[in-house]
């Protein structure tokens, strides 16, 4: 059997653009999701990665099939190593700017993108996939950041069984939080909700009132540790405590879209965040452009990021083979 080659690709910044099927940006759950459905179709991939994953922080991650209580970097390493046997090319390194181009006649034909790294690399795309995910902004409270990953988390389904029977304080960024109270209350007896001054219906407090869940309305202005890092409790306005080995936030979730932006795709605000929107197979309103994961979504599962970047790398596939028939007719005269 033949050796299959690789497409060409710059060997040093400034040297002669390279051009593949797709290119990904952002090397996580989603991206390496959708480079594999794609390497598996024979199409020529570039995934350009930061090196900054969401989870990153965060010491195991759950619910995960198979990787369960495993390292999501470990996750992203075997993901990487089982796309070198496809035409998957990964790069570290930053985008530095991205943009619609016209193809030549040399060229493949309808919508192009030019990438150009930081390096000074520059490759065409036929296909352009953004999932660079998104970052999450804690409440202003004195050590809370210093916990984010090890005592302060997020996701009830995600950390919470760690936290079983232990004492856990839910911070609220509004009166949607007291859910999140009552899902922890499924795993200890021991929670208490600080309401921040948010204004809770009768039936949210009736609620937490019922299954034993403190409200505390005075506002938490720390979270305060041991001297060896270890969570110890909240401090509360007016100097009270509470002792807690486990709290929980609901962060403001602000996705990474600038080159999504860059280029034009249409967005619509949602839960105080413009989202880049994004059809079911993940086409945004700029024709050829595609995004994936939490760049377009704040659910912070790592199977449904999986989810998205496979059916997302699927559909890409499945357009390019389109435009392949286009091009073979054309062709053909």
């Amino acid at each position: 059997m033949p050796r299959r080659r690789r497409r060409p690709r710059p060997r040093r910044p400034g040297s002669a653009v390279a051009t593949w099927d797709v290119v990904i940006v952002g090397g996580g759950s989603a991206g390496l999701s959708a480079a594999l459905m794609l390497g598996r179709s024979r199409r020529s991939v570039l995934v350009v990665d930061g090196g900054r994953p969401r989870n990153a922080p965060a010491r195991h991650m759950h619910g995960v099939l198979g990787r369960d209580h495993t390292s999501p970097l470990d996750l992203l390493a075997a993901g990487r190593a089982e796309l070198t046997r496809y035409d998957v090319a990964v790069e570290s390194g930053e985008v530095a700017d991205v943009a619609g181009v016209e193809a030549d006649a040399s060229g493949p034909a309808g919508p192009a993108f030019e990438v150009v790294l930081d390096s000074g690399e520059r490759h065409l795309a036929r296909r352009l996939l953004v999932a660079t995910g998104l970052r999450d902004e804690l409440p202003d409270i004195a050590g809370l950041a210093d916990q984010w990953g090890r005592g302060v988390a997020l996701c009830p389904y995600c950390e919470g069984w760690e936290f079983r029977d232990r004492r856990i304080a839910v911070i609220a960024s509004s009166a949607a939080n007291a859910h999140q109270a009552q899902l922890l209350r499924q795993l200890s007896a021991d929670v208490v909700f600080c309401s921040q001054g948010a204004v809770l219906t009768p039936a949210a407090r009736s609620g937490l009132d019922a299954r034993g869940i403190v409200v505390e309305d005075r506002r938490v202005v720390e979270v305060f540790a041991d001297d060896g890092g270890r969570l110890r409790g909240i401090r509360l306005e007016d100097g009270g405590e509470w002792e807690a080995d486990a709290v929980f936030v609901a962060p403001k979730a602000v996705p990474h879209d600038d080159l999504l932006r860059r280029l034009r795709a249409r967005s619509m605000r949602q839960g105080g965040v413009d989202h880049v929107l994004v059809d079911e197979d993940g086409r945004t309103s700029v024709r050829g452009l595609y995004a994936a994961g939490n760049v377009v979504g704040s659910r912070s599962s790592v199977p449904w990021a999986m989810s998205s970047g496979s059916l997302t790398g699927a559909a890409i596939n499945a357009d390019l083979v389109d435009e392949d028939i286009r091009n073979a007719v054309d062709a053909r005269g």
